[in-house]
Protein backbone atom coordinates (compact mmCIF):
# COMPACT_ATOMS: atom_id res chain seq x y z
CA UNK A 1 0.00 0.00 0.00
CA UNK A 2 1.20 3.49 -0.89
CA UNK A 3 0.07 6.48 1.22
CA UNK A 4 -2.45 8.75 -0.53
CA UNK A 5 -0.37 11.75 0.55
CA UNK A 6 2.57 10.72 -1.63
CA UNK A 7 3.58 12.91 -4.57
CA UNK A 8 5.94 12.39 -7.50
CA UNK A 9 9.00 13.03 -5.30
CA UNK A 10 8.11 10.25 -2.83
CA UNK A 11 7.35 7.78 -5.62
CA UNK A 12 10.61 8.69 -7.35
CA UNK A 13 12.55 7.94 -4.16
CA UNK A 14 10.78 4.58 -3.93
CA UNK A 15 11.73 3.61 -7.51
CA UNK A 16 15.35 4.68 -7.03
CA UNK A 17 15.55 2.52 -3.92
CA UNK A 18 13.84 -0.45 -5.60
CA UNK A 19 16.22 -0.24 -8.58
CA UNK A 20 19.26 0.26 -6.30
CA UNK A 21 20.46 3.19 -8.38
CA UNK A 22 23.80 4.56 -7.19
CA UNK A 23 23.09 7.98 -8.77
CA UNK A 24 19.54 9.25 -8.12
CA UNK A 25 17.40 9.54 -11.26
CA UNK A 26 14.23 11.69 -11.25
CA UNK A 27 11.09 9.92 -12.48
CA UNK A 28 7.61 11.01 -13.50
CA UNK A 29 4.55 8.83 -13.04
CA UNK A 30 1.60 8.09 -15.30
CA UNK A 31 -1.81 7.21 -13.89
CA UNK A 32 -4.25 6.23 -16.64
CA UNK A 33 -2.03 7.96 -19.22
CA UNK A 34 -1.96 11.20 -17.24
CA UNK A 35 1.13 12.66 -15.58
CA UNK A 36 0.78 12.78 -11.80
CA UNK A 37 1.23 16.41 -10.67
CA UNK A 38 -0.57 16.22 -7.30
CA UNK A 39 -0.76 13.74 -4.45
CA UNK A 40 -2.30 10.37 -5.18
CA UNK A 41 -5.24 11.28 -2.95
CA UNK A 42 -5.91 14.53 -4.82
CA UNK A 43 -5.71 12.73 -8.17
CA UNK A 44 -8.26 10.15 -6.99
CA UNK A 45 -10.60 12.90 -5.79
CA UNK A 46 -10.34 14.83 -9.07
CA UNK A 47 -11.00 11.69 -11.14
CA UNK A 48 -13.79 10.19 -9.01
CA UNK A 49 -11.73 7.19 -7.94
CA UNK A 50 -12.57 5.74 -4.53
CA UNK A 51 -11.75 2.05 -4.16
CA UNK A 52 -9.73 0.86 -7.09
CA UNK A 53 -6.31 -0.68 -7.71
CA UNK A 54 -4.30 1.90 -9.64
CA UNK A 55 -1.65 0.90 -12.14
CA UNK A 56 1.13 3.49 -11.99
CA UNK A 57 3.80 3.61 -14.70
CA UNK A 58 7.14 5.30 -14.06
CA UNK A 59 9.13 7.07 -16.79
CA UNK A 60 12.38 9.00 -16.60
CA UNK A 61 11.67 12.71 -16.19
CA UNK A 62 12.33 15.17 -18.99
CA UNK A 63 14.19 17.90 -17.13
CA UNK A 64 13.73 21.54 -18.26
CA UNK A 65 16.52 22.37 -20.74
CA UNK A 66 19.09 25.09 -20.02
CA UNK A 67 19.99 27.67 -22.64
CA UNK A 68 23.58 27.36 -23.87
CA UNK A 69 23.98 29.89 -26.68
CA UNK A 70 22.30 31.74 -29.51
CA UNK A 71 23.53 32.47 -33.02
CA UNK A 72 21.67 35.36 -34.69
CA UNK A 73 21.08 35.19 -38.45
CA UNK A 74 20.12 37.99 -40.82
CA UNK A 75 17.48 35.72 -42.41
CA UNK A 76 14.99 33.29 -40.89
CA UNK A 77 16.44 29.87 -40.07
CA UNK A 78 14.21 27.22 -41.65
CA UNK A 79 16.10 24.08 -40.62
CA UNK A 80 18.71 23.13 -38.00
CA UNK A 81 20.85 20.09 -37.21
CA UNK A 82 22.79 19.14 -34.05
CA UNK A 83 23.68 15.72 -35.45
CA UNK A 84 27.38 16.29 -36.18
CA UNK A 85 29.82 16.23 -33.27
CA UNK A 86 31.06 19.74 -32.47
CA UNK A 87 29.07 21.42 -35.27
CA UNK A 88 25.70 23.14 -35.67
CA UNK A 89 24.26 23.34 -39.19
CA UNK A 90 21.57 25.80 -40.26
CA UNK A 91 19.66 26.46 -43.47
CA UNK A 92 18.01 29.82 -43.99
CA UNK A 93 15.78 31.91 -46.19
CA UNK A 94 18.73 33.46 -48.04
CA UNK A 95 19.31 30.05 -49.68
CA UNK A 96 22.49 29.32 -47.71
CA UNK A 97 23.65 26.53 -45.40
CA UNK A 98 25.96 27.56 -42.56
CA UNK A 99 28.15 25.61 -40.16
CA UNK A 100 29.18 26.83 -36.69
CA UNK A 101 31.43 25.24 -34.11
CA UNK A 102 30.51 25.09 -30.42
CA UNK A 103 32.34 28.39 -29.80
CA UNK A 104 29.84 30.07 -32.19
CA UNK A 105 32.47 30.62 -34.90
CA UNK A 106 31.06 30.46 -38.42
CA UNK A 107 33.01 27.81 -40.34
CA UNK A 108 31.29 28.06 -43.71
CA UNK A 109 28.41 29.84 -45.43
CA UNK A 110 27.45 28.03 -48.63
CA UNK A 111 24.91 29.71 -50.97
CA UNK A 112 23.23 26.64 -52.49
CA UNK A 113 19.82 27.83 -53.71
CA UNK A 114 18.33 30.87 -55.41
CA UNK A 115 15.30 30.87 -53.06
CA UNK A 116 14.66 30.05 -49.38
CA UNK A 117 15.76 26.60 -48.24
CA UNK A 118 12.83 24.77 -46.63
CA UNK A 119 14.66 21.79 -45.14
CA UNK A 120 17.92 19.87 -45.12
CA UNK A 121 19.51 16.80 -43.58
CA UNK A 122 22.93 15.20 -43.23
CA UNK A 123 23.22 12.24 -45.60
CA UNK A 124 26.74 11.04 -44.72
CA UNK A 125 30.00 12.19 -43.14
CA UNK A 126 33.59 11.24 -43.90
CA UNK A 127 35.88 9.87 -41.22
CA UNK A 128 37.88 13.11 -41.10
CA UNK A 129 34.72 14.89 -39.87
CA UNK A 130 35.41 17.78 -42.25
CA UNK A 131 33.54 16.60 -45.35
CA UNK A 132 29.78 16.03 -45.21
CA UNK A 133 27.13 15.23 -47.81
CA UNK A 134 23.89 17.11 -47.15
CA UNK A 135 20.53 17.13 -48.91
CA UNK A 136 18.61 20.39 -49.24
CA UNK A 137 15.19 21.36 -50.62
CA UNK A 138 14.12 24.84 -51.61
CA UNK A 139 11.33 27.11 -52.81
CA UNK A 140 13.20 27.23 -56.11
CA UNK A 141 11.66 23.75 -56.71
CA UNK A 142 14.97 21.93 -56.50
CA UNK A 143 16.35 19.34 -54.12
CA UNK A 144 20.10 19.14 -54.06
CA UNK A 145 22.94 16.93 -52.84
CA UNK A 146 26.04 18.87 -51.84
CA UNK A 147 29.37 17.78 -50.43
CA UNK A 148 30.53 20.43 -48.00
CA UNK A 149 34.06 20.78 -46.69
CA UNK A 150 33.79 22.44 -43.28
CA UNK A 151 37.26 23.98 -43.62
CA UNK A 152 35.89 26.34 -46.23
CA UNK A 153 35.58 24.71 -49.66
CA UNK A 154 31.92 24.88 -50.50
CA UNK A 155 30.87 22.16 -52.93
CA UNK A 156 32.72 19.21 -54.41
CA UNK A 157 29.78 17.55 -56.15
CA UNK A 158 26.07 18.11 -56.45
CA UNK A 159 22.97 16.39 -57.77
CA UNK A 160 19.96 18.51 -58.56
CA UNK A 161 16.32 17.83 -59.48
CA UNK A 162 13.21 19.88 -60.14
CA UNK A 163 9.88 18.47 -59.02
CA UNK A 164 6.60 19.15 -57.27
CA UNK A 165 5.86 15.44 -56.60
CA UNK A 166 6.70 13.15 -53.69
CA UNK A 167 9.66 11.33 -55.19
CA UNK A 168 12.50 9.10 -54.04
CA UNK A 169 16.16 9.43 -55.03
CA UNK A 170 19.31 7.58 -54.15
CA UNK A 171 22.34 9.58 -53.06
CA UNK A 172 24.74 8.74 -55.89
CA UNK A 173 25.94 11.61 -58.04
CA UNK A 174 25.51 10.85 -61.76
CA UNK A 175 28.31 11.50 -64.25
CA UNK A 176 25.83 13.08 -66.72
CA UNK A 177 22.42 14.72 -66.51
CA UNK A 178 19.61 12.17 -66.16
CA UNK A 179 16.80 14.63 -66.90
CA UNK A 180 16.70 17.55 -69.39
CA UNK A 181 17.25 21.05 -68.16
CA UNK A 182 14.25 23.34 -67.78
CA UNK A 183 13.88 26.45 -69.88
CA UNK A 184 14.24 29.61 -67.81
CA UNK A 185 12.85 33.05 -68.28
CA UNK A 186 13.08 36.43 -66.62
CA UNK A 187 15.31 36.75 -63.60
CA UNK A 188 16.14 33.03 -63.52
CA UNK A 189 17.40 33.24 -67.12
CA UNK A 190 19.71 36.09 -66.15
CA UNK A 191 21.00 34.10 -63.19
CA UNK A 192 21.59 31.11 -65.43
CA UNK A 193 23.73 33.20 -67.82
CA UNK A 194 25.78 34.55 -64.92
CA UNK A 195 26.41 31.03 -63.64
CA UNK A 196 27.13 29.53 -67.06
CA UNK A 197 30.86 29.37 -66.45
CA UNK A 198 30.47 27.61 -63.09
CA UNK A 199 30.40 23.86 -62.64
CA UNK A 200 26.73 22.95 -62.74
CA UNK A 201 25.30 20.14 -60.63
CA UNK A 202 24.23 16.99 -62.45
CA UNK A 203 20.47 16.60 -62.70
CA UNK A 204 19.11 13.37 -61.19
CA UNK A 205 16.00 11.39 -62.07
CA UNK A 206 13.94 9.89 -59.22
CA UNK A 207 14.01 6.13 -58.67
CA UNK A 208 10.38 6.16 -57.55
CA UNK A 209 7.26 8.36 -57.38
CA UNK A 210 4.69 8.10 -54.57
CA UNK A 211 1.24 9.39 -55.53
CA UNK A 212 -1.64 9.72 -53.08
CA UNK A 213 -1.60 13.16 -51.47
CA UNK A 214 -4.17 15.60 -52.85
CA UNK A 215 -2.38 18.65 -51.45
CA UNK A 216 1.19 19.88 -51.14
CA UNK A 217 3.48 17.57 -49.16
CA UNK A 218 5.13 19.39 -46.26
CA UNK A 219 7.31 16.72 -44.63
CA UNK A 220 8.68 13.23 -45.31
CA UNK A 221 10.50 10.84 -42.95
CA UNK A 222 11.89 7.37 -43.45
CA UNK A 223 10.73 4.73 -40.97
CA UNK A 224 11.89 1.18 -40.34
CA UNK A 225 12.62 -1.18 -43.23
CA UNK A 226 10.96 -0.04 -46.46
CA UNK A 227 8.52 2.30 -44.71
CA UNK A 228 8.28 6.06 -45.13
CA UNK A 229 5.89 8.61 -43.63
CA UNK A 230 4.62 11.87 -45.11
CA UNK A 231 2.26 14.66 -44.13
CA UNK A 232 0.67 17.29 -46.33
CA UNK A 233 -1.71 20.18 -46.74
CA UNK A 234 -4.53 17.71 -47.44
CA UNK A 235 -4.53 17.17 -43.62
CA UNK A 236 -3.35 13.58 -43.88
CA UNK A 237 -0.42 11.56 -42.59
CA UNK A 238 0.42 8.66 -44.91
CA UNK A 239 2.61 5.59 -44.54
CA UNK A 240 4.27 4.16 -47.63
CA UNK A 241 5.78 0.91 -48.82
CA UNK A 242 8.71 2.51 -50.64
CA UNK A 243 9.81 -0.61 -52.48
CA UNK A 244 6.37 -1.20 -54.02
CA UNK A 245 5.48 2.53 -54.21
CA UNK A 246 2.08 2.15 -52.52
CA UNK A 247 0.34 3.95 -49.66
CA UNK A 248 -0.32 1.43 -46.86
CA UNK A 249 -2.24 3.63 -44.41
CA UNK A 250 -3.78 7.10 -44.13
CA UNK A 251 -4.55 9.11 -41.00
CA UNK A 252 -6.88 12.09 -41.39
CA UNK A 253 -5.60 14.52 -38.80
CA UNK A 254 -8.95 16.13 -38.03
CA UNK A 255 -10.21 12.84 -36.61
CA UNK A 256 -7.10 11.36 -35.05
CA UNK A 257 -6.75 11.15 -31.27
CA UNK A 258 -4.80 11.50 -29.05
CA UNK A 259 -3.29 14.85 -30.01
CA UNK A 260 -0.43 16.95 -28.69
CA UNK A 261 -2.28 20.20 -28.10
CA UNK A 262 -0.56 23.53 -28.81
CA UNK A 263 -1.72 27.07 -28.14
CA UNK A 264 -0.54 28.09 -31.62
CA UNK A 265 0.16 26.35 -34.92
CA UNK A 266 2.84 23.65 -34.43
CA UNK A 267 5.48 23.98 -37.13
CA UNK A 268 8.09 21.29 -36.48
CA UNK A 269 8.82 18.07 -34.63
CA UNK A 270 11.86 15.96 -33.74
CA UNK A 271 12.34 12.72 -31.85
CA UNK A 272 14.82 11.92 -29.11
CA UNK A 273 17.35 9.40 -30.52
CA UNK A 274 17.46 7.53 -27.20
CA UNK A 275 13.71 7.11 -26.73
CA UNK A 276 10.88 6.31 -29.18
CA UNK A 277 8.43 7.91 -26.74
CA UNK A 278 9.96 11.38 -26.43
CA UNK A 279 9.44 14.26 -28.85
CA UNK A 280 10.22 17.95 -29.05
CA UNK A 281 7.97 20.35 -30.97
CA UNK A 282 8.12 23.99 -31.97
CA UNK A 283 5.22 26.33 -32.70
CA UNK A 284 4.40 29.78 -34.00
CA UNK A 285 3.98 31.09 -30.43
CA UNK A 286 7.76 30.74 -29.92
CA UNK A 287 7.36 27.94 -27.36
CA UNK A 288 9.34 24.69 -27.53
CA UNK A 289 7.50 21.76 -25.90
CA UNK A 290 8.93 18.41 -24.89
CA UNK A 291 6.52 15.45 -24.88
CA UNK A 292 6.20 11.84 -23.87
CA UNK A 293 3.67 10.17 -26.17
CA UNK A 294 2.50 7.91 -23.34
CA UNK A 295 0.89 11.02 -21.81
CA UNK A 296 -0.49 13.47 -24.39
CA UNK A 297 -2.60 15.74 -22.16
CA UNK A 298 0.27 18.12 -21.39
CA UNK A 299 3.91 18.71 -22.29
CA UNK A 300 6.50 17.30 -19.90
CA UNK A 301 8.58 20.49 -20.19
CA UNK A 302 8.55 23.70 -22.22
CA UNK A 303 10.61 26.85 -22.75
CA UNK A 304 10.41 30.12 -24.70
CA UNK A 305 12.81 30.77 -27.53
CA UNK A 306 13.91 34.40 -28.05
CA UNK A 307 12.09 37.48 -26.81
CA UNK A 308 8.89 38.84 -28.30
CA UNK A 309 6.65 37.04 -30.77
CA UNK A 310 8.99 35.14 -33.08
CA UNK A 311 7.94 31.94 -34.83
CA UNK A 312 9.80 28.66 -34.49
CA UNK A 313 10.35 26.94 -37.84
CA UNK A 314 12.64 24.02 -36.97
CA UNK A 315 13.86 21.92 -34.04
CA UNK A 316 16.41 19.12 -33.69
CA UNK A 317 17.38 16.89 -30.75
CA UNK A 318 20.77 15.15 -30.79
CA UNK A 319 23.69 14.58 -28.41
CA UNK A 320 21.83 16.04 -25.46
CA UNK A 321 21.26 19.31 -27.37
CA UNK A 322 18.05 20.86 -28.70
CA UNK A 323 18.56 23.26 -31.60
CA UNK A 324 15.79 25.78 -32.28
CA UNK A 325 15.62 27.72 -35.56
CA UNK A 326 13.20 30.38 -36.74
CA UNK A 327 12.63 34.10 -36.99
CA UNK A 328 15.14 34.75 -34.19
CA UNK A 329 18.02 32.79 -35.73
CA UNK A 330 19.38 29.75 -33.87
CA UNK A 331 19.26 28.93 -30.17
CA UNK A 332 20.90 25.90 -28.57
CA UNK A 333 19.60 24.38 -25.34
CA UNK A 334 21.13 21.68 -23.15
CA UNK A 335 18.64 18.83 -22.69
CA UNK A 336 18.84 15.30 -21.34
CA UNK A 337 21.74 13.23 -22.63
CA UNK A 338 20.81 10.66 -25.23
CA UNK A 339 22.33 7.44 -26.42
CA UNK A 340 24.23 9.10 -29.29
CA UNK A 341 26.12 11.52 -27.03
Amino acid sequence: MIPASWKRYHLSQLINKALSLSIPVPFDFLVKQEVLTTTLGEWCAENDVSEETLEIEYIESILPPQKMSDLPHEEWVSSVSCELQGIFLTASYDGSVRAFDYSRKELIAAPLHSAPITSFCVVSSDADAESHVIATASHDLTAQLTRLNITGNQSLSQACICTSDLCIWDTTVPSTDEVPEESFDGERKKRRKLDASADKPKRKAPIGVLKSHSGRVSRVLFGQGNAAHSCGFDSTIRTWDVENEICTSTIRCGYWRPSLMHAATPSCLATAPSSPNQLVSGAYDGIVRMWDVRSTKMAMASFKAWEGKKKILSVDWHRGLVGVGGEGGLEVWKAAEDASS
